[in-house]
C-alpha cells in the first residue's frame, strides 16, 4: 500500500477519533454517579496514538477539549479545559511515541498505554498548578491525587481493559497498521 493512500487513511481514523471525543461524553453523561469519571474524551485520543501514531494524536488530544467546548460548553475552558488540552496531547503523543518504537506486541500496548496515561496525568497536574498559581487559587497535593487518580479510577480501569482489546482489534481488521507506521 503507497504512503499517500496510508497517510489519508490515518487522517480519516484521526477525523473518526476526533468526532468520537465530541459524542462519547454524551454517551458515558447518562450514567449516574461515574458517568465522568469514565474520562470518555481520553478513549480515543489514547487509541488514535495507536493507530494514527503520535502527530496525529497529539493534534486530537490538543483540539477535542476546545472544539467540544466550542460546540456543546464542555468542558469548561477553565481551567479544566486548558489543562485537558494539555493532558490529551500528551496522551497521544506519549502513546503514539512508544507503541510505534516498541516491539509489535501485546506487552508493548499495555506499556505505552499506562506510561501515556501517567506521564498525562503528571502533566495534567503541572497545568493545573500553573493556572491555579496565576488565578490565585489553590491546587493542593491532595487535589491533584484526587483528581488525577482517586477520582479516576473507574476511568483508569476502563481504559486498561478496553484500549488494548480494540488495538488488537483494529490491527486484525486493518493490517496495515502494523506495517504502516
Amino acid at each position: 500500500m503507497n504512503s499517500y493512500r496510508i497517510h489519508i487513511q490515518k487522517l480519516v481514523l484521526a477525523a473518526l477519533c476526533l468526532a468520537l471525543c465530541m459524542v462519547l461524553p454524551f454517551l458515558t453523561g447518562q450514567i449516574p454517579e461515574i458517568g465522568s469519571m469514565l474520562s470518555p474524551m481520553h478513549i480515543p485520543v489514547l487509541l488514535c496514538g495507536f493507530i494514527c501514531g503520535p502527530v496525529w494524536a497529539a493534534l486530537i488530544g490538543a483540539v477535542a477539549p476546545l472544539l467540544r467546548f466550542a460546540l456543546f460548553g464542555m468542558p469548561p475552558l477553565f481551567p479544566a479545559g486548558a489543562a485537558m488540552c494539555f493532558e490529551l496531547a500528551v496522551y497521544g503523543l506519549v502513546s503514539g511515541l512508544l507503541y510505534g518504537s516498541l516491539p509489535k506486541k501485546k506487552a508493548s500496548i499495555y506499556i505505552s498505554l499506562l506510561t501515556a496515561m501517567l506521564v498525562g496525568r503528571v502533566v495534567w497536574g503541572a497545568v493545573r498548578m500553573i493556572i491555579s498559581g496565576v488565578s490565585g487559587s489553590a491546587f493542593t497535593w491532595a487535589a491533584f491525587l484526587s483528581g488525577a487518580f482517586t477520582s479516576a479510577i473507574p476511568g483508569i480501569i476502563l481504559h486498561i481493559v478496553l484500549i488494548p482489546l480494540l488495538v488488537i482489534a483494529l490491527e486484525r481488521a486493518l493490517p496495515w497498521l502494523k506495517s504502516g507506521r
